[in-house]
């Protein structure tokens, strides 16, 4: 059943709702972002204020007589490089010669700066991408549409209460900043990713679009879903290093054209969202309210565990059957990808022609 905070609108006005299940709980004129700087007390006290509200079906609407509207206003948005699995599937793609994992991976959460202005809630269409790529038959780069158009399946946390430039954020201090937990499809152009990325990394690959859920479920609710993180080798530097449980058991699943073509769970993921917020802040930057922080892509050890089709088809090279008799090896114009994690809820997005 999802569970979280969103904004909705109504007769044209932006509203804070409360969604528990089919059902969305009106809160009142506004939306999340002012709720979000107010303070762990006040985040835990309107949760439980909100579910017992949901409970006696006080003010609800259904699901179709509101419209949802972005949960949050982005302020920053950075993504990282979390999952054991994934890295490996994709060094041992692109580095079959060498050690998949690059040196400093097992000691930091790599990560790369996102575009926030190109943030969308679920539902919102995606259109194909163009850019500069290099077709490995061609002597020298083109400009189009990108023929690699890829998911990513990710976890988001959201910011809520900002600090102070050059104080960085312990990983103790997670819960009093970080307001809740969203769904996150990092769409990506991989002809274009591969052409741009050395020396500086992920560009104009992934800045097209990503899609958020429309619901941030608050850590409170998430207590239950707490277990073990994997086991970490060699053991993480002092600021890296984290009490108590930080993995989050929450079953993953990808569906493509109405075909589910991954299950998985997000209690896999290596680096936690404390040591990822831990260290984007380590240098003494500042976070903001509304800064969103994904995980990267989330693909377990099992075959048809993995959270992209790069993975999923082997680079192209095995493509994924879909109801009906089709398949893809990357998606094409009007398909439509649907990711969903138990309590998030789903984000859904369509792909336009270019």
């Amino acid at each position: 059943m999802t569970l979280g905070f969103g904004t909705f609108r109504r007769d044209g006005e932006r509203r804070l709702g409360f969604r528990s299940g089919e059902a969305v709980v009106d809160l009142g004129p506004g939306s999340l972002d002012e709720l979000l700087p107010q303070g762990r007390e006040a985040w835990e006290r309107t949760t439980w204020e909100a579910v017992a509200a949901a409970e006696f079906g006080n003010r609800s609407y259904g699901l179709d007589e509101i419209e949802p509207d972005l949960p949050f206003t982005v302020a920053d948005y950075v993504d990282f490089y979390s999952s054991l699995e994934h890295a490996t599937n994709l060094g041992r793609m692109f580095r079959p010669d060498a050690e998949p994992l690059l040196p400093n991976w097992r000691h930091l959460p790599v990560g790369y700066h996102g575009w926030a202005g190109t943030v969308v809630v679920s539902g919102t269409p995606v259109r194909r991408p163009c850019g500069q790529a290099k077709p490995p038959e061609a002597d020298a780069p083109v400009f189009g549409a990108s023929r690699r158009l890829d998911i990513e399946l990710e976890l988001g946390f959201v910011v809520g209460v900002p600090s102070r430039l050059g104080e960085p954020v312990p990983a103790s201090a997670f819960a009093d900043h970080v307001f809740g937990v969203v769904l996150v499809n990092d769409w990506s152009a991989r002809d274009i990713q591969a052409w741009e990325y050395v020396p500086l990394g992920p560009f104009l690959g992934k800045s097209f679009a990503t899609s958020v859920s429309a619901w941030v479920t608050p850590l409170a609710l998430l207590e239950d879903r707490r277990v073990p993180a994997p086991p970490q080798e060699p053991r993480p530097l002092p600021y890296l290093r984290t009490e108590g449980d930080w993995a989050l058991d929450l079953p993953l699943e990808v569906e493509l054209n109405g075909t589910v073509i991954s299950r998985g769970n997000a209690r896999g993921l290596y680096w936690t969202m404390p040591q990822q917020l831990a260290h984007a802040t380590s240098n003494g930057a500042c976070i903001r309210t509304g800064d969103l922080m994904a995980s990267g892509t989330i693909s377990g050890a099992e075959r048809g565990s993995e959270g992209s089709l790069i993975e999923l088809t082997r680079n192209g090279s095995e493509p994924v059957r879909l109801g009906g008799g089709g398949e893809r090896t990357f998606l094409e114009d009007g398909d439509e990808v649907v990711l969903r994690g138990e309590p998030l809820g789903e984000v859904r997005g369509r792909i336009l022609p270019a």
